[in-house]
């Protein structure tokens, strides 16, 4: 059998694509290349160009590849933006996935793995790491539109034969510790990211959005997690649900926080150099504290982190970046 990964030239889906074949799968891809890049998928993985919210062409990946899961990474992630733009990621987010969906259901495809948030919860209401069973209250477009889809995979499992596993990331950073992929994307507004191109003076400088949280530093904290440890929790959902394992919606995350300050610091000392840090006003949509509680998905999934390590992600993260700079010098 063979798994469809969405958006498998982006950041998280280039990591799956190598992971699956890695682990022996035969895997297809579909992305539009709007954010990803054509040379980030394996050139194993047979790819189709396209956009997921094109039923016809959906309906031909189906057809003609022996398909038995999806996993769904494509779709669009910048919290400010889906503020400023909430219609556009309605459209990207939610009506194109319920399109795949469909398709799904149509080819009869039994199991679908999806790309989840942790803005699902919005501003948590304990302060403690949250666990699946908390109130889902986004406050985001972004975090809306991710939920809608949640719901509309619940329903399609109660009415078709078909099972679903919803992983709600927290923050995901690092690269592939082989050097074969990592985040790519010029504009991308990982914190870890942006911390690393700006200490290696790909930037001028960057902005910590707002310093008067109801935190230690006053700055927001997330939970931070290897990119290849979140795709094996993706590669142990698929095998529990082959195995009859029932739907699901987990978090991914380490069950720890940084603050926004902390990384800096963290990067700076990782890098061993300072570099230039703006303060700005609070972003809309920005819960202050949001840490992760991943109990269910180690017990559920068997999965069992191995990159949990600030350092190492960040490392991983500035070599990826290096890397980039001397494919773009050429």
């Amino acid at each position: 059998m063979a798994v469809l990964v969405t958006g498998g030239g982006g950041y998280i889906g280039s990591h799956m694509v190598w992971a699956l074949l890695d682990a022996g799968e035969d895997v297809v891809v579909v992305d539009r290349l709007s954010t990803g890049f054509r040379w980030a998928i394996a050139p194993e993985a047979r790819f189709y160009e396209g956009d997921i919210g094109d039923a016809a062409l959906t309906d031909r990946i189906f057809a003609e590849n022996p398909v038995d899961a999806v996993i769904h990474f494509a779709g669009s992630i910048v919290v400010p933006e889906s503020v400023a733009d909430p219609l556009s990621y309605y459209e990207n987010n939610t009506v194109k996935s319920r399109s795949l969906i469909a398709s799904a259901v149509r080819a009869g495809i039994p199991h679908f793995v999806f790309s989840s948030t942790a803005a699902v919860y919005g501003t948590p209401s304990v302060l403690e790491p949250v666990q699946e069973d908390l109130p889902l209250r986004p406050e985001s477009p972004y975090g809306s539109s991710k939920l809608m889809t949640e719901i509309m995979l619940r329903d399609t499992a109660a009415a078709h034969d078909f099972t679903y596993t919803a992983l709600r990331y927290f923050n995901v950073a690092g690269a592939d510790p082989k050097g074969r992929t990592g985040q790519s994307s010029a504009n991308a507004t990982h914190l870890i990211k942006v911390a690393c191109a700006t200490a290696l003076g790909k930037r001028a400088s960057m902005t910590v959005f707002g310093t008067d949280y109801p935190t230690p530093d006053g700055t927001c904290v997330r939970d931070y997690i290897h990119v290849t440890d979140l795709v094996d929790a993706h590669l142990k959902a698929l095998q529990r649900m082959r195995a009859g394992g029932g739907s699901l919606a987990a978090n991914c995350g380490y069950g720890r926080g940084f603050s926004v300050l902390e990384i800096l610091d963290a990067v700076r000392a990782v890098h061993g150099g300072d570099f230039d840090v703006a303060i700005g006003e609070r972003r809309a949509g920005d819960p202050a504290m949001i840490v992760a509680d991943p109990s269910l998905a180690k017990r559920e999934l068997n999965w069992q982190p191995r990159h949990d390590d600030l350092s190492g992600i960040i490392e991983s993260a500035l070599a990826w970046e290096r890397h980039l700079a001397r494919k773009n010098s050429f």
